[in-house]
């Protein structure tokens, strides 16, 4: 009993952090345009405005969940459901701190690759079953851009795999931290195993792996449907796209996974690339000074710090760049990106073979 009652807290938990997020990230968005844009954001409710988010989502859950009487009345309601608890479903097996991962897996990145991908089934079913042009051709587009992104992104990902020789993300969190052995060694040969730090993380480890990361958090975002890659969502030219048709709870959960989707393609980012959990600080002195710099609290602070860091950038780059054309969206993915995704997969097991 006791077993099922840790999971419930675990998932409520994770529950908890998603809605929190996107009541913060929502607020700092909103901000961060702002300032971009010389302007101030909200600043009536609460104070700087504070309160504008928490208004607007109690707005959202009183609102009626209206169904079009054209729409596929199932396939429009469980849409929103499906988008969510696939973005959901994903931080299970993402490891927060040494040992505190809410569901140990030893495929976990695989995991998190496919049940991320049902999103896709979601966003169709919503465009589908909404019985609107608009949502159809938003949809359409999205399914269209989250499957071309996915195999750029799923070749550098491959790439760490290649260096790490594990599909464990706590396993490829540990190596970058303090260890001993080809495990962490900088370069492929200076092993900076004792000391970690900065100089231990995968990007360091093995150089190619920064393009990598280019590689991914560019097909990140396509895959969060953020701007520049937002076409699915381009308000004009489809009235928001998707989710046109959706009001109230219905709309509330679309874009509770979208910013949980941030999050989560940023996190898992920092797991394969940016050192994890670990601190970019050395870990040098007495014992007491390692174990403080790469405990559970601080691991939990180190994770989270470099995920919001990637969130920012995601939302300075959104209100900084002009939205692709579909055909550019392409280009760069299966004319840029996926070949320089093969190569660093290439290099990456050339790497492996001679220089660890």
């Amino acid at each position: 009993m006791n077993f099922y009652f840790t999971y419930i807290l675990v998932a409520l938990g994770l529950f908890g952090f998603a809605a929190v997020f996107a009541l913060f990230g929502i607020y700092a968005e909103r901000k961060v345009s702002a300032f971009i844009q010389d302007r101030l954001g909200p600043t009536e409710t609460g104070k700087y405005g504070s309160l504008q988010t928490i208004a607007d989502i109690i707005k959202l859950i009183q609102k009626e969940l209206i169904v079009p009487s054209a729409a596929d009345k199932i396939l429009f309601v469980l849409a929103p459901f499906i988008i969510f608890v696939s973005v959901y479903m994903g931080f299970a097996a993402l490891p927060w701190a040494p040992g505190l991962v809410p569901a140990k897996l030893n495929i976990g990145l695989f995991y998190i690759f496919a049940i991320v991908s049902v999103e896709a089934l979601g966003i169709l079913m919503a465009g589908w079953g909404s019985n609107n042009k608009y949502s159809l051709l938003g949809a359409m587009r999205s399914v269209a851009q989250i499957i071309s992104y996915e195999i750029p992104a799923g070749f550098a990902i491959i790439s760490v795999v290649m260096i790490t020789q594990t599909l464990n993300l706590q396993d490829i969190a540990t190596q970058q931290g303090v260890l001993s052995g080809e495990s962490s060694r900088f370069l492929g040969f200076i092993d900076v195993g004792q000391a970690g730090g900065i100089l231990a993380w995968n990007i360091f480890r093995a150089p190619h792996l920064i393009v990598a990361f280019a590689i991914y958090f560019i097909a990140s975002l396509a895959e969060s449907n953020r701007a520049p890659f937002d076409i699915p969502e381009a308000e004009s030219e489809l009235v928001s796209g998707f989710h046109t048709e959706y009001t109230g709870l219905g709309f509330a959960f679309v874009f509770l996974a979208e910013y949980s989707m941030m999050f989560l393609v940023s996190m898992l980012g920092v797991i394969l690339f940016l050192g994890a959990w670990n601190t970019p600080l050395p870990n040098i002195g007495p014992a007491h000074l390692a174990d403080y710099t790469t405990g559970t609290v601080w691991g939990i602070i180190w994770i989270v710090l470099k995920s919001l860091l990637l969130v920012g950038v995601q939302m300075w780059i959104r209100w900084t760049l002009p939205r692709f054309r579909v055909d550019q969206l392409m280009n760069l993915c299966w004319k840029v990106l996926t070949p320089l995704a093969l190569l660093c997969m290439l290099i990456s097991g050339v790497w492996r073979l001679w220089l660890m």
